[in-house]
């Protein structure tokens, strides 16, 4: 089985924010800005009460996207977001160079995603969503995804996945795949194929009182080759690429035991998460 810890959501260039870990614990990881999905805007994905626009208006008063702005709704595992179709199933598009990296490490049907990304700590002032302060900046992995399909022409895309990202007609054109999630996670047969998590310690990646892309991996991962990321181990920590969205590995079974140890019941959100209100 191969292993792919996958960088998604905001980051310094794209939103330029961490995504929140709020109060409740959920980790709202923020889909980055785009101008090529006009399909979905921050103000059409809803978190309970709140807009993801209205949640980073509060964060980030003077942040450059605007009310009308769209987004790029990918990968998209948080169902409650907005409304869906009764048979919608989790998916995860890729495409260009991304994609050929996961083609030319063979990953495929039943291979696991670990979705991580930059994350800091909330809490309200003043009725007001803010970030903690002094709360460190850190790489943190919010969701899973276990590959049940792959959609590699636009004529095999589903009714129910016509909004997605990645069925638009000019990503044809270039290498471009969408996956769909398998019904349950063959590691932990009770939990479904894909989801979020809600905040946990064993998810921070980032070495503590360091910089987020400084990470502190079991040691068992220095004899795993993992993509992107020759020469990464220092001494005491593991340097991540700071280019490539895709590091992949074969796991071993340390990297299996480590997986299911994070992917643990208790910190799987249920299909419709805690909802989130103005206090």
């Amino acid at each position: 089985m191969k292993i792919i810890l996958s960088r998604k959501g905001f980051d310094s260039q794209y939103g330029q924010i961490p995504s929140p870990i709020l109060s409740d614990g959920t980790l709202l990881s923020l889909p980055i800005p785009s101008k090529m999905d006009p399909e979905v805007k921050f103000k059409d994905l809803h978190h309970g009460d709140l807009s993801y626009y209205d949640i980073i208006r509060m964060l980030s008063p003077r942040s450059s996207i605007k009310e009308n702005h769209t987004c790029h709704l990918d990968p998209d595992i948080r169902s409650e977001v907005k409304e869906r179709p009764m048979e919608r199933v989790p998916s995860f598009g890729q495409e260009k160079a991304a994609l050929r990296h996961l083609q030319n490490q063979n990953v495929g049907i039943g291979d696991v995603f670990l979705f991580f990304g930059w994350f800091r700590q909330t809490q309200y002032i003043d009725n007001r969503l803010v970030y903690t302060p002094n709360a460190p900046d850190l790489h943190v992995i919010y969701g899973y995804f276990q590959v049940g399909g792959i959609i590699n022409r636009m004529a095999d895309v589903p009714a129910w996945l016509k909004d997605h990202p990645h069925v638009k007609a000019d990503r044809w054109n270039n290498p471009n795949v969408i996956f769909t999630a398998s019904q349950r996670l063959s590691l932990c047969p009770g939990l479904p194929g894909a989801a979020c998590f809600q905040f946990d310690n064993r998810l921070v990646l980032t070495k503590s009182g360091c910089k987020r892309s400084t990470w502190d991996l079991p040691d068992f991962f220095r004899g795993i080759s993992i993509s992107y990321n020759k020469n990464s181990w220092k001494e005491d920590c593991f340097v991540a690429a700071s280019k490539g969205q895709e590091f992949v590995f074969e796991a071993n079974d340390g990297a299996v035991e480590w997986i299911k140890n994070i992917i643990s019941p208790e910190i799987v959100n249920s299909p419709h998460s805690i909802a989130f209100t103005m206090r």
